[in-house]
C-alpha cells in the first residue's frame, strides 16, 4: 500500500503540470479592432497632453 502512496505523487503532479501547460499555452484573447483603436488614441491623447503640459513649464520660466 505505501507502494501505490509513493506511485500517487508523481502521477498527481504530471496531471497538474499537464493541466498547467495547457492553460499557460492557451491563445490570449484578442480584443476587437474598435476597442483596441480607442485604447490607442487615448493613449496618444494622454501623451501629447503630458508632452505639451512639460513644454509649457519650460517656457514660462524665462
Amino acid at each position: 500500500m505505501a507502494v501505490l502512496a509513493w506511485l500517487i505523487i508523481p502521477v498527481v503532479a504530471a496531471l497538474l503540470a499537464t493541466v498547467w501547460a495547457g492553460w499557460a499555452q492557451r491563445a490570449p484573447r484578442a480584443t476587437g479592432d474598435p476597442a483596441s483603436l480607442a485604447e490607442h488614441r487615448r493613449f496618444t491623447a494622454a501623451m501629447e497632453r503630458s508632452t505639451v503640459g512639460a513644454g509649457r513649464s519650460e517656457g514660462s520660466g524665462r
